[in-house]
């Protein structure tokens, strides 16, 4: 494929750059390298992420026909490689929602958890874990209702709290993840395979490591759901403050290995922009904050680099809501240009795509957003006020009119979000 030119296809050089990112992660280039050889016993598959199933496809194409071969990944809905028609294969493929969980993730997990029963130091358990898995694989702790982690992980996600912190509260309340999960499949040996989404690729945030001896406590938790003024039901708020809830420390017969992380997919998007010729500044794989924030700062750096320059970074941001405030669409990404685009007002030669790599920018239809010097202009012309948008956290219907959503669907992986700055 050829590669557009910067200086003639400026958006459509920033597209090939987030297909390229994307293209780095896909669990196809990458996952079959890291398989261990089958074992004397059997093999379980187990898993959950927005990469789980394209993960688990993988494992079944590499894996020795003669070789037992069987097990269970959650999804996302729409997250499979195929869809609803796909042939059946040895690895079952269940869907759940996100980034709130429900009760079809309980139920597959609870399958999950019966399938390591019985297992053998011969045998082998390969967890499949990506970003989403902590809302994926779904199953309370003793004590927590399914109507508790929802409110919970609702208000998390209205707070602004970062994945880490989330993470942390998430494992505290579940009966599989913080390493539980790893405990229930001894004494089998475990490989967990992980695509990171998470800034500075830490396992034991990663799906909120189920299979990964978890270093943080309850009182973490507690401490994270007081400091964004979280309400929990007293047998929640009782398990935490008792230790009753806390987390596995060590875990025995266990390996992990991250296949593909944020960095780089980044690299992936350097190496194309260094083959035209463009100056590559790295800004970062872990850039977290307040996602307008972010922009107006990436907006700012923009301003002030040697031109001609490309400006690439990852991370997580967040979007805060205050009491009261109801979202529109968009996701952190697309909010994230927005303010971008506001900050630069115009400026000259400068152009921008932000995006998740996951396909999907929250809960839109969209991965994220590309814009130019022009946006504003061309948003004048409809009535478009820019403010307004971001005020009411709707980028998605600032960037429709003017056709410049990035719509990929979902790509079934996930290394976070992508931003690329082009500066000519």
């Amino acid at each position: 494929m050829i590669t557009p030119s910067p200086s003639e296809d400026p958006k459509g050089f920033l597209r090939a750059l987030f297909r390229a990112a994307v293209e780095r992660a896909l669990p196809s280039h990458h996952l079959a390298n890291h398989l261990p050889p089958p074992p004397r016993g059997r093999t379980l598959v187990i898993g959950a992420g927005k990469a789980a199933a394209s993960m688990a496809q993988v494992v079944e194409a590499a894996w020795p026909p003669e070789a037992p071969l069987s097990g269970l990944v959650i999804t996302r809905h729409g997250h499979v490689p195929g869809g609803p028609d796909r042939p059946p294969g040895r690895i079952e493929i269940a869907e759940a929602a996100h980034p709130v969980p429900d009760q079809a993730g309980v139920d597959a997990t609870l399958r999950i958890v019966a399938m390591t029963d019985g297992l053998t130091p011969d045998d082998l358990v390969l967890c499949l874990l990506s970003g989403g898995g902590s809302s994926l694989l779904a199953l309370p702790a003793p004590g927590v209702t399914l109507a508790d982690k929802q409110l919970i992980s609702q208000a998390l996600l209205r707070s602004g709290a970062n994945i880490a912190e989330m993470n942390c509260v998430r494992k505290h309340l579940s009966a599989v993840k913080g390493g539980r999960l790893g405990a229930m499949c001894a004494p089998a040996q475990v490989v967990s395979l992980m695509i990171s989404d998470v800034p500075g690729d830490h396992p034991e945030v990663i799906a909120s490591g189920p299979t990964v001896p978890d270093p943080s406590s309850c009182a973490s938790a507690l401490s994270i759901l007081k400091r964004y003024r979280i309400p929990v039901a007293d047998t929640v708020r009782e398990g935490l403050e008792s230790g009753r809830y806390e987390s596995i420390k060590r875990l025995r017969g266990h390996t992990l290995r991250v296949i593909a992380t944020p960095q780089q997919s980044l690299d992936a998007a350097a190496a194309m922009a260094r083959q035209v010729g463009l100056e590559v500044l790295m800004v970062g794989d872990a850039l977290q904050g307040e996602s307008r924030d972010v922009g107006v700062m990436l907006a700012t750096l923009s301003r002030q680099v040697t031109r001609p320059c490309l400006m690439l970074s990852g991370g997580e941001t967040t979007v805060t809501l205050k009491d009261g405030e109801v979202a529109g669409e968009g996701g952190r990404s697309t909010e994230l240009l927005l303010a971008f685009t506001i900050a630069l007002d115009g400026v000259r030669g400068i152009h921008a795509l932000a995006a998740d790599t996951d396909g999907i920018d929250g809960v839109g239809t969209n991965a994220g957003a590309v814009c130019g010097p022009d946006t504003l202009q061309r948003a004048e012309r409809l009535r478009l006020d820019a403010k307004d948008f971001l005020r009411r956290h709707d980028a998605y219907h600032f960037f429709e009119p003017l056709q410049d959503l990035v719509v990929t669907g979902p790509t079934c992986t996930n290394v976070n979000d992508f931003r690329a700055m082009l500066v000519m």
